[in-house]
């Protein structure tokens, strides 16, 4: 029997099935403009929720995928950044955590270029241009799925400048206080840029390193949407999720990108796997792909 050879799909840097149409003209890309009152509201709490970016039908495809990647035998498994079947520090606990799907499964790559998430994306990173920067899958198993700390994400992102990315999470499933939704501080994206605390560590970890002022203003609020929408975000958003509660799964995946022109701050490796981008050298090439380029669409 012949050795699987895995096929790499992020070398193909546009729409490779038929999940979602690209527009062809500036008029079929109004439908996917968010209005002034969304870009107001996140601008002034530094998150925008609710926004729906898949369908039923889509979400149905999506899960089929997701059930075949955490299987850790996968013939492709090799292709992700990080694979964790369980990423969780408590061992009671289960957080299912990949990075790198888009590179393995037709719809997980085609979502990076959902003309309704490549537009939000561009207008709230100030009508610039997009690149990706990498994908998340988070699954929470039903009754024990772990947390995820307070943090912000920027923290774990300062390898590039400047800071000019973005971070949309989106359901697979109805997300619910019980189920294990993913809870915001309103306004903590004007904190400035907190000490990076262990992602699936300790909940309250975080807590520890506020000023008494940012901890009178530690309120967070539960965003509870249904499957198929999502919620965007700022870099320096504190933000977490409890552990699953319920009798259902709770699945998600994460797209995080940030303006073209993001300079490497590194001499390393900025994903596993990838080559090395030289430190002030602009982040592009197969892993770090152009998801919308303006000029081409509003001429």
């Amino acid at each position: 029997m012949s050795k699987h050879i895995p096929r790499d799909l992020s070398v193909f840097h546009q729409l490779v099935s038929d999940i979602f149409k690209w527009p062809a003209t500036p008029e079929e890309w109004q439908r996917y403009r968010l209005t002034e009152e969304q870009l107001k509201f996140f601008a002034d709490n530094g998150y925008l929720s609710n926004v729906r970016l898949l369908e039923e039908w889509q979400v149905d495809q999506l899960n089929d995928e997701l059930a075949e990647l955490i299987d850790p035998e996968h013939p492709d498994n090799s292709l992700f950044h990080q694979f964790f079947s369980n990423s969780s520090t408590d061992p009671g606990s289960v957080l299912f955590h990949a990075l790198g799907a888009w590179r393995i499964r037709p719809g997980f790559h085609d979502v990076l270029w959902n003309p309704a998430f490549a537009m939000a994306a561009s207008q709230l990173l100030n009508d610039q241009n997009v690149r990706f920067w990498h994908d998340q899958l988070f699954c929470k198993p039903a009754r024990h799925g772990g947390v995820v700390a307070w943090h912000q994400d920027y923290s774990y992102w300062t390898r590039t400048t400047p800071m000019q990315h973005l971070t949309c999470w989106v359901g697979l499933d109805d997300a619910t206080t019980e189920n294990g939704c993913m809870y915001y501080v309103p306004n903590s994206h004007r904190w400035g840029l907190l000490e990076k605390p262990n992602l699936t560590g300790d909940m309250e970890g975080l807590l520890s390193v506020l000023t008494e002022e940012q901890k009178a203003n530690f309120h967070p609020i539960p965003i509870e949407l249904k499957k198929g929408c999502c919620s965007f975000h700022h870099p320096l958003l504190v933000h977490g999720s409890y552990e699953n509660r319920s009798d259902r799964p709770r699945r998600a995946f994460v797209l995080n990108v940030f303006a073209d022109g993001t300079i490497s701050g590194s001499d390393e490796p900025l994903m596993p796997g990838t080559p090395v981008i030289s430190k002030g050298e602009k982040v592009g090439g197969q892993f770090f792909p152009l998801i919308i380029d303006r000029k081409l669409i509003d001429q």
